[in-house]
């Protein structure tokens, strides 16, 4: 079963060596390992290039766009029967691709694995905010996730629509149409948290956002989650859970303010292109 891994990154010159190393030194390589780069302005695409010279199975591509369609584009370009996803800012441990495939040799169709978070404590210790769909977890972060090439081209990849939330949505559609997600955990990568005040509330904000636009398209979802998990903070969680809830909540309510009318829009330039 042919692997292949896709990465996509814009200026990601101090994490680009270290998530290329740890690829270039699995335990079973890669078949190939696409690197999608969004017109980087820093030294980004020269590393690749270092790597691609000493390593025939790294490829990089130029093509801008959003995250979502970056990773389309480097599935289409793929040759593998199944297609991983990293960030560029995450580190695959030495059994990761072969655990990978151990779970598609079982039957998956869709693979989850375990991402561990590296950085200030007050952030990684926080806990995804979990959503079912069918009795299934879909929020799966896409730092570490997997699809038989076959099933992302039959749900037809991700919605580049979505400025967040992509991959919650390709898998809320994977298992929307029967297709078997399971989550392997030791199948690891490390992904490194936000690494400032500012960054963590950005990105907290535009988790809920993502969130909101779940809803935009699949309709409400509250019943998908627990109020009382959202709220209470653990033993190993900390009074961050309690920001992240405060400004992803502003988030939500920005998208729902500006949502609606985005994706009208995008839906409408979709349908006059399917009439062409």
């Amino acid at each position: 079963m042919r692997f292949s891994v896709i990465i996509i990154v814009r200026n990601g010159e101090q994490y680009m060596r270290d998530a290329l190393d740890s690829l270039v030194h699995q335990s079973r390589k890669p078949d190939e390992v696409i690197v999608v780069d969004a017109e980087s302005t820093d030294s980004t695409q020269e590393i690749v290039r270092e790597y691609e010279r000493d390593y025939p199975f790294i490829a990089l591509h130029v093509e801008p766009g959003t995250r979502g369609e970056g990773r389309n584009f480097g599935v289409e370009v793929s040759m593998g029967d199944v297609v991983a996803f990293m960030d560029a800012d995450a580190l695959a441990n030495a059994i990761w691709a072969e655990e990978m495939l151990r779970s598609f040799d079982e039957g998956a169709d869709v693979v989850a694995g375990r991402e561990v978070r590296l950085g200030y404590t007050g952030f990684t210790s926080l806990k995804r905010v979990g959503m079912l769909h069918k009795g299934v977890d879909i929020t799966y972060p896409s730092v570490n996730l997997a699809y038989r090439k076959s099933v992302f081209e039959a749900i037809g990849g991700f919605d580049s629509w979505f400025k967040e939330a992509e991959e919650v949505d390709l898998n809320f559609r994977a298992v929307d149409a029967g297709y078997k997600l399971v989550y392997n955990e030791k199948a690891i990568v490390y992904h490194r948290a936000r690494e400032t005040f500012t960054g963590f509330f950005k990105q907290s904000f535009w988790y809920g956002f993502g969130r909101k636009e779940l809803t935009l398209k699949h309709g409400t979802l509250w019943q998908t989650y627990s109020p009382l998990e959202m709220v209470k903070v653990g033993k190993e969680e900390s009074i961050w859970k309690i920001f992240r809830l405060i400004f992803s909540f502003f988030g939500y309510m920005f998208c729902k303010i500006i949502g609606k009318r985005e994706i009208v829009k995008v839906r409408m330039r979709e349908s006059k292109a399917s009439e062409r």
